[in-house]
């Protein structure tokens, strides 16, 4: 039976497979799921944000998901440490 999953599955799922120990294999899941569900981006700036978005919205929500992104990462880290 093939296997189907959606990209963003995949790509953490061959993460995991490409790490040749536990805890490493763990660090590289946590750190594509990362990328797949809070990718980096550059700070915004007024320009980049534009005229019809509130800028300090846009860089709340910056601000939350580079939070979480650098929460995951920390565990990855931690991970491979040992």
């Amino acid at each position: 039976m093939t296997e189907s999953f959606s990209p963003a599955t995949q790509a953490v799922l061959d993460a995991f497979r490409s790490s040749h120990t536990g805890q490493g294999c763990l660090a590289a899941a946590l750190r594509a799921a990362a990328d797949q569900v809070v990718p980096w981006q550059p700070e915004p700036t007024e320009e980049s944000v534009g005229p019809t978005i509130d800028y300090g919205y846009a860089w709340a929500l910056f601000s939350k998901a580079n939070d979480i992104r650098q929460e995951l990462i920390t565990i990855a880290d931690e991970l491979e440490a040992h």
